[in-house]
């Protein structure tokens, strides 16, 4: 089997759908198929270009198609076709976002992440803002198998883009191979880590920790790491000016190999999102053995379980009184540390392999026998 997968998300600094794409197909490649298989990793981008090497044991196809032209061609034209753009026959052609990678007689697959696009298209921009809400149930309806990262969006994606049950497949993101921390770093920071975008929520965070530093002027810093987004000439402007001034650090995008050090660093972690399909950042902070807080919306609730605690996103006080206890707590802290860690084993990038292969043979199936 042939798979066309579409690596664009992973070619810039990955964030969590990036790192979804980069680490499956890492784990594709580790855990050999029980029948014969060919992972192409698609990219089209004007100036970026592909390093063939990025996955070794995968194959790489690299167009020099400015990804907006392309993007609008195969969403509104559909057009060109995965065959001809990944040279030759493909059994899977696999899109990581809502929309279809058209094609002559490839299977088609689609990845949804969150339905955030429908909720709060204002949070939206570009070609989502242009593109998601009127194209991606039609795009999904069509779709011979549709992806969800997570229990939650797998039933949105039933209810809301009316796909049945039947053809939609849960692949959950992995956790990574890192060993826990033994000790409490001695000066701790609170950490959140995602795109500093409006989705996050950022701005409820630093309304809390500013509460938070009244009560507690020695309080521990905030780190505030992720690539730049819509909210980030906000967020700059608010964290030079007091009270914040000086007690929160904006590092900017933190490459993948950086990242354990981070979250080792910190005594615990938030997760302020209005909605998350997955939140990668929860697992990887359960992993490293750091405490989360987490707003209990979308998938957080059933990826944290139990070992996190949780808030109303837009609930400023029930945030600081929860930061300002888990600084205090250092009962509550180890044990949240025992039952993150014990919640992120539930991940693993092997499992998600086989998910994926599973989704991808049962697309097969239903483009053979016509019932896409």
């Amino acid at each position: 089997m042939r798979i066309l997968l579409d690596y664009r998300p992973a070619l810039r600094q990955r964030t969590g759908v990036g790192e979804y794409v980069h680490e499956l197909a890492r784990a594709l490649v580790a855990s050999p198929p029980s029948s014969p298989e060919e992972l192409v990793l698609f990219s089209s981008s004007w100036k970026d270009r592909l390093d063939r090497h990025v996955i070794p044991g995968a194959s790489t196809v690299d167009r020099r198609i400015p990804v907006r032209l392309l993007n609008f061609s195969w969403h509104r034209l559909g057009w060109p076709a995965a065959e001809t753009l990944g040279g030759g026959l493909i059994d899977v052609a696999h899109s990581f976002h809502p929309l279809l990678m058209p094609a002559r007689s490839a299977a088609r697959v689609v990845t949804v992440h969150d339905l955030d696009f429908l909720d709060a298209p204002e949070r939206t921009r570009a070609e989502i803002r242009r593109d998601y809400g009127a194209l991606a149930a039609k795009h999904a309806q069509r779709a011979e198998r549709v992806v969800a990262n997570s229990r939650t969006t797998a039933h949105d994606v039933q209810q809301r883009l009316g796909v049945p049950e039947s053809r939609i497949s849960v692949c959950y993101p992995g956790a990574p191979a890192w060993t826990p921390r033994m000790t409490e770093p001695q000066a701790g920071y609170l950490l959140f880590l995602g795109a500093l975008e409006p989705r996050k929520n950022v701005g409820v965070l630093l309304d809390a920790y500013e509460r938070l530093l009244a009560e507690m002027p020695d309080a521990p810093s905030l780190v505030l790491a992720g690539k730049v987004g819509a909210d980030s000439k906000l967020i700059n402007a608010r964290v030079a000016d007091r009270p914040l001034a000086g007690r929160v650090q904006l590092p900017g995008y933190i490459a993948s190999e950086q990242r354990e050090q981070l979250f080792k660093g910190a005594l615990a972690f938030v997760m302020p999102s209005h909605t998350e399909g997955f939140g990668m950042p929860v697992v990887e902070a359960m992993t490293a053995g750091v405490p989360v807080i987490a707003a209990d919306r979308g998938a957080l609730p059933e990826v944290a379980g139990s070992a996190a605690q949780f808030f109303e996103p837009d609930d400023v006080d029930a945030l600081t009184a929860l930061l300002k206890k888990i600084i205090l707590d250092s009962g509550m802290r180890s044990t949240m540390r025992e039952s993150g860690i014990e919640q992120a084993r539930r991940f693993s990038w092997r499992s998600s392999a086989a998910a994926l292969r599973d989704a991808w043979t049962l697309a097969v199936e239903s483009r053979r026998s016509g019932r896409g």
